[in-house]
């Protein structure tokens, strides 16, 4: 019977780790707290900084339809930040040329037109070739399956464990039901 069960915990095993390859045969991973970003300013930031912190990332632009977001982004992290909770913002200038600025007139964009106070980050592409790795991270992985980012305001849950949680598309309101109902459910767990 012992040797049953040990054959049968290693095909698991086995199984668990075919499904959770890439087409190239790499291990597809769903935690992001090894990767190492810059902020808005330039300086490195560890997102292992953030371990014990519920994160909504999300890929930001000034010139979009959805760029209003940002007004229930930031209330969002006023309503959660003393819960242990983060908003992480990357612009990006891939869809429709609508974050030309530079980190400094993104930064004076969102301070000055939607009081923004939650972390802003150097700005990145999220598709291609030139894909930052926190991205390549969150568009492939076992929870939220492999998929290109389709637009700005795109969203993505971390929990505190640094595992992603959730994926929500550009439509997804900041304060919809959903997503509040996905941060405090993360926030309660230990």
């Amino acid at each position: 019977m012992r040797h049953f069960i040990l054959s049968l915990l290693l095909l698991t095993s086995l199984a668990f780790n075919v499904n959770s390859q890439n087409k190239n045969g790499d291990k597809k991973v769903d935690n992001i707290m090894n990767i190492t970003v810059k902020d808005i300013d330039g300086n490195s930031v560890n997102l292992s900084d953030f371990k014990d912190k519920v994160l909504l990332i999300v890929n930001v632009a000034s010139y979009c339809g959805y760029t209003k977001q940002y007004a229930g982004l930031q209330n969002l992290y006023e309503t959660y930040k003393n819960q242990g909770f983060e908003i992480l913002a990357f612009p990006c200038n891939q869809f429709g040329n609508q974050e030309p600025g530079s980190n400094e007139e993104i930064k004076e964009f969102c301070s000055s037109k939607f009081n923004v106070t939650f972390k802003l980050f150097d700005k990145i592409d999220v598709n291609g070739n030139n894909k930052s790795p926190l991205y390549k991270i969150l568009t492939d992985n076992p929870t939220t399956g492999k998929a290109d980012i389709k637009w700005n305001f795109e969203k993505f849950i971390i929990g505190k464990n640094g595992r992603i949680v959730k994926r929500f598309p550009s439509a997804a309101e900041p304060l919809g039901d959903e997503i509040i109902d996905t941060i405090r459910k993360e926030l309660k767990k230990s």
